[in-house]
């Protein structure tokens, strides 16, 4: 796997697979940020007079009517106003207009490349016959979709088969800043993992058991593990497909893995703390409690590398807030290697205006948590 500085672009037709996937609302770009991420890769393209075709997805397209709010053309408007240059907008994902495009422009958008999912999902099927036409746009292909890098779809694993192919600025950033969760680790490392639902976490669990000091477990996930141990837990969300491997979990790491011992509970319509060996049938939990947040900064103390993936409770709504947000007070207190990942994550940390407390913030919520199991990126197949 070469970085774009290994590879020659220079004077070349090159295919660009960003992660352009921004959510849009009433027709306006809500958040830009993986757009302005990725122009420094196009920069450097263009300024090694490149001729650049950009693929990328946006949501997900099951039907025709899905693409009247998923076309990729307002991200175009939105990176040409950003970059003071022309984008131009090819509304399809085949033809001849896509064909010649970079006959008479340097820096093309195709349309969502997940439009191809309506027939038989070539996408993200990643079809043999679309990832060699998409190939032979170009000359040269340039991956730097973080985001997408989980995915073996044709616009990523399928171009890089037929191309000669590389890595952009902003995976390289992703490698750098993920680095300390996964080599040289400064321990104690201690990993802060919450989030809705244990499910799509199990393996991301088991791996970083093997490699952290600790596991602090909060939000949803907290509750398999409560109720794996015999803990009542009322009417509160968890995965009882995993209530048994979760218990062997917890009895082969005992030593690491710290669960709450109170919780805040929601009963009808009041909300209270309750010990965890006290929760009442008809209540379900939404948060950690006081006692719980104070055993867990504890373990942030003494940490020297710290990784936090997924919230302590529902900290969208302020009720269920403090877990959240006072272990993010009590990061912004210790010289520590601090990195966040995954979606809710990074989301929380922005929202509740924490992201200067950290050392790195990956974008790629499922590629993040599948680069730190597996350790490398899948999604370039052989040239």
């Amino acid at each position: 796997m070469k970085y774009i500085e290994d590879i020659d672009v220079r004077n070349k037709k090159v295919i660009l697979r960003l992660d352009l996937n921004v959510t849009i609302k009433d027709g306006k770009i809500v958040d830009d940020t993986k757009i302005k991420k990725s122009i420094p890769t196009i920069k450097y393209l263009l300024n090694n007079n490149a001729k650049v075709l950009i693929m990328s997805h946006l949501g997900k397209v099951k039907t025709e009517e899905d693409k009247l709010d998923k076309s990729l053309k307002i991200v175009a408007q939105s990176l040409s106003n950003l970059m003071n240059e022309e984008v131009y907008f090819v509304n399809t994902t085949r033809g001849s207009e896509l064909e010649h495009s970079l006959d008479n422009h340097k820096l093309v958008l195709m349309e969502n490349t997940r439009f191809e999912d309506i027939d038989g999902k070539k996408e993200s099927g990643c079809d043999e016959s679309l990832s060699l036409y998409w190939a032979s746009l170009g000359e040269v292909f340039i991956n730097d979709a973080f985001g997408t890098t989980h995915r073996k779809h044709a616009s990523n694993y399928g171009i890089s088969s037929h191309l000669p192919s590389a890595y952009g600025f902003l995976i390289n950033e992703e490698l750098i800043g993920l680095d300390p969760i996964i080599n040289n680790i400064k321990r104690p490392f201690t990993v802060i993992m919450g989030g809705a639902k244990v499910d799509d976490k199990v393996a991301l669990i088991e791996t970083l058991l093997k490699e952290s000091d600790y596991i602090l477990v909060g939000g949803g996930i907290a509750n398999t593990f409560l109720k794996s141990v015999g803990y009542n837990i009322g009417t509160s969300l968890y995965s009882e497909e995993y209530v048994d491997r979760i218990r062997t979990l917890i009895s082969e790491y005992r030593e690491k893995i710290i669960m709450p011992i109170d919780v805040v509970v929601k009963e009808r319509e009041n909300i209270s703390v309750k010990s965890v060996a006290s929760v009442p049938t008809d209540a379900a939990i939404y948060d950690i409690g006081d006692k719980t947040i104070e055993k867990y900064k504890e373990y942030i103390q003494k940490s020297e590398t710290i990784f936090v993936n997924g919230t302590m409770g529902l900290y969208e709504d302020e009720q269920f807030r403090q877990g959240t947000e006072h272990l993010y007070q009590e990061l912004s207190h210790v010289n520590s290697v601090k990195i966040a990942g995954g979606g809710d994550a990074v989301a929380s940390i922005n929202k509740l205006s924490y992201a200067d407390v950290f050392d790195f913030l990956s974008t790629g919520g499922g590629a993040t948590l599948e680069y730190i199991v597996e350790k490398k990126i899948n999604c370039f197949g052989e040239e």
